[in-house]
Protein backbone atom coordinates (compact mmCIF):
# COMPACT_ATOMS: atom_id res chain seq x y z
CA UNK A 1 0.00 0.00 0.00
CA UNK A 2 1.39 3.85 -1.03
CA UNK A 3 2.50 5.23 2.70
CA UNK A 4 4.22 8.73 2.93
CA UNK A 5 4.43 11.46 5.77
CA UNK A 6 2.37 13.93 6.48
CA UNK A 7 3.02 15.80 3.43
CA UNK A 8 1.43 18.88 3.79
CA UNK A 9 1.37 19.39 7.99
CA UNK A 10 2.96 22.55 7.42
CA UNK A 11 1.57 25.96 6.58
CA UNK A 12 0.81 28.62 9.09
CA UNK A 13 -2.45 30.78 9.35
CA UNK A 14 -1.86 34.38 9.13
CA UNK A 15 -3.64 37.66 10.68
CA UNK A 16 -5.06 37.87 6.84
CA UNK A 17 -7.97 34.91 7.72
CA UNK A 18 -11.35 36.24 7.46
CA UNK A 19 -13.47 36.60 10.86
CA UNK A 20 -15.65 33.69 11.58
CA UNK A 21 -18.39 36.06 11.74
CA UNK A 22 -18.38 36.77 8.25
CA UNK A 23 -18.02 33.21 7.16
CA UNK A 24 -21.93 31.98 7.44
CA UNK A 25 -22.90 35.07 5.54
CA UNK A 26 -20.72 34.85 2.95
CA UNK A 27 -22.04 30.86 2.57
CA UNK A 28 -25.30 32.07 2.75
CA UNK A 29 -25.72 33.95 -0.13
CA UNK A 30 -24.59 31.19 -2.43
CA UNK A 31 -27.29 28.55 -3.78
CA UNK A 32 -27.14 25.03 -2.28
CA UNK A 33 -26.14 23.34 -5.17
CA UNK A 34 -22.52 25.84 -5.31
CA UNK A 35 -22.23 24.97 -1.18
CA UNK A 36 -22.99 21.11 -1.63
CA UNK A 37 -20.71 20.37 -4.81
CA UNK A 38 -17.29 20.13 -3.12
CA UNK A 39 -18.88 18.29 -0.48
CA UNK A 40 -20.37 15.67 -2.56
CA UNK A 41 -16.92 15.85 -4.57
CA UNK A 42 -15.24 15.18 -1.47
CA UNK A 43 -17.61 12.52 -0.35
CA UNK A 44 -16.65 10.25 -3.36
CA UNK A 45 -13.03 11.34 -3.95
CA UNK A 46 -12.07 10.11 -0.68
CA UNK A 47 -13.36 6.80 -1.06
CA UNK A 48 -11.26 6.52 -4.39
CA UNK A 49 -8.58 7.73 -3.25
CA UNK A 50 -7.77 5.52 -0.57
CA UNK A 51 -8.64 2.07 -1.86
CA UNK A 52 -9.30 2.79 -5.96
CA UNK A 53 -5.78 5.12 -6.72
CA UNK A 54 -2.90 2.84 -5.67
CA UNK A 55 -4.76 -0.01 -7.68
CA UNK A 56 -6.36 -1.95 -4.57
CA UNK A 57 -9.66 -2.32 -7.42
CA UNK A 58 -10.41 -3.57 -10.36
CA UNK A 59 -12.19 -1.35 -12.86
CA UNK A 60 -15.45 -2.83 -12.43
CA UNK A 61 -15.26 -2.54 -8.56
CA UNK A 62 -14.48 0.84 -8.34
CA UNK A 63 -18.93 2.15 -8.03
CA UNK A 64 -19.56 -0.54 -5.23
CA UNK A 65 -16.52 0.89 -3.78
CA UNK A 66 -17.75 4.38 -3.72
CA UNK A 67 -20.98 3.61 -2.96
CA UNK A 68 -20.34 1.21 0.46
CA UNK A 69 -17.14 3.48 1.30
CA UNK A 70 -17.85 6.59 0.64
CA UNK A 71 -19.78 7.43 4.13
CA UNK A 72 -16.87 6.28 5.66
CA UNK A 73 -14.25 7.69 4.20
CA UNK A 74 -15.78 10.53 2.66
CA UNK A 75 -17.98 11.09 5.65
CA UNK A 76 -14.27 11.71 7.41
CA UNK A 77 -12.81 13.76 5.06
CA UNK A 78 -15.75 16.28 5.43
CA UNK A 79 -15.43 15.77 9.20
CA UNK A 80 -11.84 16.41 9.41
CA UNK A 81 -12.09 19.57 6.66
CA UNK A 82 -15.30 21.30 8.11
CA UNK A 83 -13.35 21.17 11.59
CA UNK A 84 -10.46 22.28 11.08
CA UNK A 85 -11.88 25.11 9.00
CA UNK A 86 -14.60 26.24 11.53
CA UNK A 87 -11.51 26.21 13.48
CA UNK A 88 -9.45 28.54 11.84
CA UNK A 89 -6.89 26.33 12.18
CA UNK A 90 -4.53 25.17 9.28
CA UNK A 91 -2.73 21.31 8.03
CA UNK A 92 -1.21 20.74 11.16
CA UNK A 93 -4.57 20.18 12.66
CA UNK A 94 -5.96 18.37 9.62
CA UNK A 95 -3.05 16.17 9.48
CA UNK A 96 -3.30 15.11 13.23
CA UNK A 97 -7.19 14.36 12.71
CA UNK A 98 -6.16 12.67 9.69
CA UNK A 99 -4.09 10.41 11.75
CA UNK A 100 -6.92 10.05 14.25
CA UNK A 101 -9.12 8.75 11.86
CA UNK A 102 -6.51 6.11 10.53
CA UNK A 103 -5.69 4.89 13.62
CA UNK A 104 -9.62 4.98 14.36
CA UNK A 105 -10.14 3.19 11.16
CA UNK A 106 -7.81 0.34 11.52
CA UNK A 107 -7.43 0.03 15.23
CA UNK A 108 -10.99 -0.07 15.87
CA UNK A 109 -13.74 -0.29 13.10
CA UNK A 110 -12.06 -2.95 10.81
CA UNK A 111 -9.64 -4.02 13.14
CA UNK A 112 -7.10 -4.33 10.52
CA UNK A 113 -4.09 -3.35 12.87
CA UNK A 114 -4.56 -6.14 15.09
CA UNK A 115 -5.89 -8.51 12.96
CA UNK A 116 -3.14 -10.73 11.64
CA UNK A 117 -5.36 -12.81 8.83
CA UNK A 118 -6.84 -9.64 7.76
CA UNK A 119 -4.97 -10.16 4.54
CA UNK A 120 -5.21 -13.58 3.79
CA UNK A 121 -8.24 -14.06 1.73
CA UNK A 122 -6.36 -11.43 -0.60
CA UNK A 123 -3.91 -10.99 -2.87
CA UNK A 124 -1.68 -9.51 -0.07
CA UNK A 125 -1.63 -12.85 2.07
CA UNK A 126 2.32 -12.89 1.20
CA UNK A 127 3.08 -10.03 3.21
CA UNK A 128 2.23 -11.16 6.46
CA UNK A 129 5.83 -12.74 6.56
CA UNK A 130 7.06 -8.95 6.26
CA UNK A 131 4.50 -7.84 8.74
CA UNK A 132 5.58 -10.33 11.58
CA UNK A 133 8.65 -9.16 11.58
CA UNK A 134 8.06 -5.87 13.18
CA UNK A 135 5.55 -7.04 15.80
CA UNK A 136 5.14 -4.44 18.50
CA UNK A 137 5.16 -7.13 21.91
CA UNK A 138 2.44 -6.94 24.13
CA UNK A 139 -0.05 -5.34 21.72
CA UNK A 140 0.39 -7.54 19.03
CA UNK A 141 0.30 -5.47 15.67
CA UNK A 142 2.90 -4.82 13.07
CA UNK A 143 4.50 -1.34 13.48
CA UNK A 144 4.94 -2.00 9.30
CA UNK A 145 1.47 -2.26 8.72
CA UNK A 146 0.41 -0.04 11.37
CA UNK A 147 3.17 3.01 9.04
CA UNK A 148 1.14 1.47 5.83
CA UNK A 149 -2.82 1.56 7.12
CA UNK A 150 -2.09 5.04 9.26
CA UNK A 151 -0.15 7.03 6.42
CA UNK A 152 -2.27 5.92 3.36
CA UNK A 153 -5.20 7.47 5.39
CA UNK A 154 -3.39 10.49 6.17
CA UNK A 155 -1.66 10.71 2.50
CA UNK A 156 -4.64 9.52 0.16
CA UNK A 157 -8.17 9.04 2.31
CA UNK A 158 -7.19 12.64 4.38
CA UNK A 159 -4.88 15.15 2.75
CA UNK A 160 -4.93 14.43 -1.36
CA UNK A 161 -8.86 14.70 -1.47
CA UNK A 162 -8.99 18.19 0.63
CA UNK A 163 -6.46 19.76 -1.25
CA UNK A 164 -7.45 18.58 -4.45
CA UNK A 165 -10.99 19.80 -4.12
CA UNK A 166 -9.84 23.02 -2.34
CA UNK A 167 -7.60 23.75 -4.74
CA UNK A 168 -10.29 23.95 -7.62
CA UNK A 169 -12.45 26.54 -5.44
CA UNK A 170 -11.61 30.55 -5.26
CA UNK A 171 -9.82 31.74 -2.60
CA UNK A 172 -12.79 33.07 -1.39
CA UNK A 173 -14.14 29.89 -0.50
CA UNK A 174 -11.07 27.67 -0.50
CA UNK A 175 -10.45 27.99 3.02
CA UNK A 176 -14.26 28.97 4.50
CA UNK A 177 -16.39 26.43 6.35
CA UNK A 178 -19.04 24.60 3.56
CA UNK A 179 -21.39 23.44 5.99
CA UNK A 180 -23.22 25.00 9.19
CA UNK A 181 -24.30 22.39 12.34
CA UNK A 182 -27.06 20.65 10.83
CA UNK A 183 -24.89 19.57 7.66
CA UNK A 184 -22.32 18.54 9.63
CA UNK A 185 -24.70 16.51 11.72
CA UNK A 186 -26.23 14.69 8.42
CA UNK A 187 -22.60 14.03 7.74
CA UNK A 188 -21.50 12.74 10.95
CA UNK A 189 -24.79 10.44 10.95
CA UNK A 190 -23.54 9.34 7.91
CA UNK A 191 -19.90 8.41 8.51
CA UNK A 192 -21.10 6.54 12.03
CA UNK A 193 -23.53 4.31 9.92
CA UNK A 194 -20.60 3.79 6.98
CA UNK A 195 -18.08 2.44 10.11
CA UNK A 196 -20.95 0.72 11.44
CA UNK A 197 -21.77 -1.12 8.25
CA UNK A 198 -17.84 -1.82 7.85
CA UNK A 199 -17.54 -3.32 11.74
CA UNK A 200 -20.78 -5.17 11.59
CA UNK A 201 -19.75 -6.60 7.74
CA UNK A 202 -18.21 -10.00 7.79
CA UNK A 203 -16.39 -9.13 4.95
CA UNK A 204 -15.39 -5.15 6.94
CA UNK A 205 -14.13 -6.66 10.36
CA UNK A 206 -13.80 -10.40 9.06
CA UNK A 207 -15.51 -11.51 12.25
CA UNK A 208 -12.35 -10.47 14.02
CA UNK A 209 -12.27 -8.48 17.57
CA UNK A 210 -9.14 -7.27 18.82
CA UNK A 211 -8.19 -7.57 22.53
CA UNK A 212 -9.80 -4.91 25.40
CA UNK A 213 -5.72 -4.11 25.91
CA UNK A 214 -5.68 -3.66 22.00
CA UNK A 215 -8.82 -1.61 22.00
CA UNK A 216 -8.10 0.72 24.80
CA UNK A 217 -4.50 1.35 23.19
CA UNK A 218 -5.91 2.37 20.09
CA UNK A 219 -8.77 4.85 21.72
CA UNK A 220 -6.09 6.59 23.97
CA UNK A 221 -3.73 7.06 20.95
CA UNK A 222 -7.00 8.82 18.93
CA UNK A 223 -7.63 10.59 22.02
CA UNK A 224 -4.44 12.10 22.52
CA UNK A 225 -4.09 12.79 18.71
CA UNK A 226 -7.18 14.81 18.63
CA UNK A 227 -6.65 16.34 21.59
CA UNK A 228 -3.14 17.74 20.23
CA UNK A 229 -4.68 18.25 16.54
CA UNK A 230 -7.22 20.85 18.94
CA UNK A 231 -3.95 23.17 20.62
CA UNK A 232 -4.57 26.77 19.92
CA UNK A 233 -1.10 27.05 18.75
CA UNK A 234 -1.95 25.41 15.37
CA UNK A 235 -4.51 28.52 14.97
CA UNK A 236 -1.65 31.40 15.79
CA UNK A 237 -0.46 33.68 13.26
CA UNK A 238 3.37 33.03 12.78
CA UNK A 239 5.37 35.11 10.95
CA UNK A 240 7.02 33.99 7.47
CA UNK A 241 10.58 34.10 6.64
CA UNK A 242 12.61 36.14 4.96
CA UNK A 243 13.81 33.72 2.16
CA UNK A 244 11.14 32.88 -0.61
CA UNK A 245 10.03 29.35 -0.74
CA UNK A 246 11.45 26.60 -3.45
CA UNK A 247 9.44 26.16 -6.88
CA UNK A 248 6.32 24.28 -5.91
CA UNK A 249 7.20 21.26 -8.04
CA UNK A 250 10.40 20.78 -5.42
CA UNK A 251 7.90 20.68 -2.58
CA UNK A 252 7.08 17.35 -3.73
CA UNK A 253 10.68 15.53 -3.83
CA UNK A 254 10.44 14.93 -0.21
CA UNK A 255 7.23 12.49 -0.44
CA UNK A 256 8.74 10.54 -3.32
CA UNK A 257 11.77 9.80 -1.47
CA UNK A 258 9.59 8.28 1.56
CA UNK A 259 7.33 6.52 -0.83
CA UNK A 260 11.05 5.00 -2.80
CA UNK A 261 12.76 4.30 0.51
CA UNK A 262 10.03 3.13 2.58
CA UNK A 263 10.72 -0.60 1.12
CA UNK A 264 14.41 -0.77 1.16
CA UNK A 265 14.85 -3.49 4.04
CA UNK A 266 12.74 -5.57 5.69
CA UNK A 267 12.44 -5.50 9.62
CA UNK A 268 13.27 -3.10 12.24
CA UNK A 269 15.70 -1.56 10.32
CA UNK A 270 13.36 -0.76 7.30
CA UNK A 271 11.08 0.55 10.17
CA UNK A 272 13.72 3.37 11.24
CA UNK A 273 14.76 4.37 7.60
CA UNK A 274 11.31 4.95 6.82
CA UNK A 275 10.08 6.83 10.37
CA UNK A 276 13.26 8.48 9.70
CA UNK A 277 12.44 9.62 5.89
CA UNK A 278 8.85 10.72 7.06
CA UNK A 279 9.88 12.78 9.81
CA UNK A 280 12.68 14.55 7.91
CA UNK A 281 10.03 15.11 4.72
CA UNK A 282 7.21 16.12 7.30
CA UNK A 283 9.79 18.84 8.65
CA UNK A 284 11.49 19.98 5.88
CA UNK A 285 8.06 20.64 4.13
CA UNK A 286 6.98 22.58 7.42
CA UNK A 287 10.23 24.51 7.01
CA UNK A 288 9.72 25.45 3.15
CA UNK A 289 5.76 26.53 4.14
CA UNK A 290 7.33 29.17 6.70
CA UNK A 291 8.93 30.90 3.99
CA UNK A 292 7.85 33.68 1.89
CA UNK A 293 6.45 32.88 -1.17
CA UNK A 294 4.35 29.67 0.25
CA UNK A 295 1.27 29.02 -1.65
CA UNK A 296 -1.71 27.60 -3.03
CA UNK A 297 0.58 25.62 -5.64
CA UNK A 298 3.14 24.55 -3.31
CA UNK A 299 0.21 22.81 -0.65
CA UNK A 300 -1.38 21.16 -3.78
CA UNK A 301 2.20 19.36 -4.82
CA UNK A 302 2.82 18.43 -0.73
CA UNK A 303 -0.58 17.28 -0.80
CA UNK A 304 -0.87 15.65 -4.18
CA UNK A 305 2.51 13.76 -4.82
CA UNK A 306 1.97 10.75 -2.41
CA UNK A 307 -1.45 10.16 -4.65
CA UNK A 308 0.52 10.82 -7.86
CA UNK A 309 3.20 8.12 -6.41
CA UNK A 310 0.56 5.77 -5.68
CA UNK A 311 -1.28 6.04 -8.96
CA UNK A 312 2.05 5.53 -10.45
CA UNK A 313 2.78 2.11 -8.86
CA UNK A 314 -1.24 0.74 -9.29
CA UNK A 315 0.70 -0.93 -12.31
CA UNK A 316 3.01 -3.06 -10.74
CA UNK A 317 0.72 -4.34 -7.58
CA UNK A 318 -2.56 -6.28 -7.85
CA UNK A 319 -5.68 -5.59 -6.49
CA UNK A 320 -7.22 -7.54 -3.59
CA UNK A 321 -9.34 -9.72 -5.09
CA UNK A 322 -8.40 -11.88 -8.20
CA UNK A 323 -9.34 -10.19 -11.72
CA UNK A 324 -9.06 -10.67 -15.56
CA UNK A 325 -5.86 -9.22 -16.86
CA UNK A 326 -7.97 -6.62 -18.58
CA UNK A 327 -10.27 -4.81 -15.94
CA UNK A 328 -7.01 -4.75 -13.95
CA UNK A 329 -5.36 -3.10 -16.61
CA UNK A 330 -8.67 -0.91 -17.30
CA UNK A 331 -8.71 -0.11 -13.66
CA UNK A 332 -5.10 1.30 -13.82
CA UNK A 333 -5.35 3.41 -16.56
CA UNK A 334 -8.19 4.97 -15.22
CA UNK A 335 -6.86 5.68 -11.68
CA UNK A 336 -3.72 7.49 -14.48
CA UNK A 337 -6.30 9.21 -16.07
CA UNK A 338 -8.08 10.27 -13.06
CA UNK A 339 -4.86 11.25 -11.06
CA UNK A 340 -3.58 13.63 -13.88
CA UNK A 341 -6.77 15.03 -14.63
CA UNK A 342 -7.35 15.82 -11.09
CA UNK A 343 -4.17 17.49 -10.40
CA UNK A 344 -3.56 19.00 -13.77
CA UNK A 345 -7.00 20.25 -13.50
CA UNK A 346 -6.30 22.14 -9.86
CA UNK A 347 -2.96 23.41 -11.14
CA UNK A 348 -4.28 24.91 -13.83
CA UNK A 349 -7.22 26.50 -12.00
CA UNK A 350 -4.33 28.16 -9.43
CA UNK A 351 -2.69 29.57 -12.85
CA UNK A 352 -3.65 33.37 -11.82
CA UNK A 353 -3.76 32.40 -7.62
CA UNK A 354 -1.44 35.01 -5.30
CA UNK A 355 1.91 33.36 -4.85
CA UNK A 356 1.66 33.44 -1.18
CA UNK A 357 -0.94 31.79 0.81
CA UNK A 358 -2.97 32.98 3.74
CA UNK A 359 -5.60 31.67 5.85
CA UNK A 360 -3.37 28.63 6.63
CA UNK A 361 -1.92 27.72 3.79
CA UNK A 362 -4.82 25.60 1.65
Amino acid sequence: MPIGPDPVAADHPTADRPAASDRPAAAARLPLRRRLLPVIALLLLAPWAAECSWGGFAIDDFLPVLIFLGPMYGGAAILIRETARHLGAGWPTIVLLAAAFGVLQAGLVDQSLFNSDFLDDTQYADTRAAAEATLVPGLEFSLRQAFDYVGNHIVLTICAPIVLIESFLGPERRLKPWLGRPGLAVVGVLYLLGSLLIFSDSSGRKNFLASPLQLAFAAVLVLVLVAVALLPRWRRTRPRRARRAPHPLWVGLPVVLVRLGSDLTPGWAGMAIALALAAAAGGLIAYWSSRNGWGQRHVLVAGTAGLVMASAFAYLVPPYSPASPAAALAGDVAVTVVTVTLVVGAWWRLRGASPTVHVGAS
